[in-house]
């Protein structure tokens, strides 16, 4: 592979339902190969999504005080908002399809990351995603999720990462439907406050690296790979698999 597009919007938050339909139309040109493989990388305004895994014991039982909108990735409920490095690869993945492959890759991209602001990640067993190990004081906690969804061999949804994110909005939720571990941040466990767009070009790099590109660029204009037409393909009404974010 030669290149990954990231598509960056700034310290400006993305809506969840505009970024949603970026990912469709992307995706639906990605699959028509009219662009080359990319990357959403953005902060969402605050929202709840609640994969197809999602229980009714999992979502929150008052008002939550931000929208919680169900969406066709595996895996159970998550938060989504400021402080969180949120990113939704479009790629078109290798024949033979591996998505178990892709999820280590998105989870070593997250651990790499992590690293390199002081903070030990690694990975749970039976668990997706980058988690902090406990101890007989603390349990587990996660610093990075993954919740992902293949259809026509290309790749939607992603990960979410969190930087210096409000953790009080994880309270209200069962978190990815894990009852028995925390939720932490980068600013959290170094005791400084580290932004998104400190680890933002960090996640570039990693994510670049271990998928397999020889270069990245960026762009900033959305039309550049969604193009200008807002109706989405019917590709995504195509048999996919979804996986977990837990």
């Amino acid at each position: 592979m030669s290149e990954l597009v990231y598509l960056g919007f700034g310290a400006s938050p993305v809506g969840y339902l505009e970024g949603w339909d970026l990912q469709r139309r992307i995706h639906a040109r990605r699959i028509a190969d009219e662009i080359p493989d990319s990357c959403l990388l953005l902060e969402h305004a605050p929202v709840y999504t609640a994969g197809k895994r999602t229980a009714a014991s999992d979502r929150p039982f008052s008002d939550p005080g931000a929208p919680v909108v169900d969406v066709d990735r595996g895996g159970k409920i998550t938060w989504h908002g400021p402080g969180q490095l949120t990113g939704y690869p479009i790629i078109k993945l290798r024949e033979p399809l591996d998505v178990v492959a892709y999820v280590r890759a998105l989870e070593e991209a997250m651990i790499l990351s992590c690293a390199e602001f002081g903070v030990i990640a690694g990975r749970v067993a039976g668990r997706s995603g980058a988690w902090l190990l406990g101890d007989d004081h603390a349990p587990d906690r996660k610093v990075g999720a993954i919740g992902a969804r293949v259809a026509r061999g290309v790749t939607m949804h992603g990960f979410a990462l969190n930087a210096d994110c409000d953790l009080s909005w994880f309270d209200r939720i069962v978190p990815c439907g894990i009852r028995d571990a925390g939720v932490s941040t980068l600013s959290a466990e170094t005791g400084r406050h580290i932004k998104v767009a400190e680890v933002t070009p960090v996640m570039e790099r990693h994510l670049a690296e271990v998928l397999g590109y020889r270069s990245w660029r960026q762009v900033s204009d959305p039309d550049v790979l969604a193009g200008p037409t807002a109706a989405p393909g019917p590709a995504h009404r195509a048999q996919d698999d979804a996986v977990p974010l837990t």
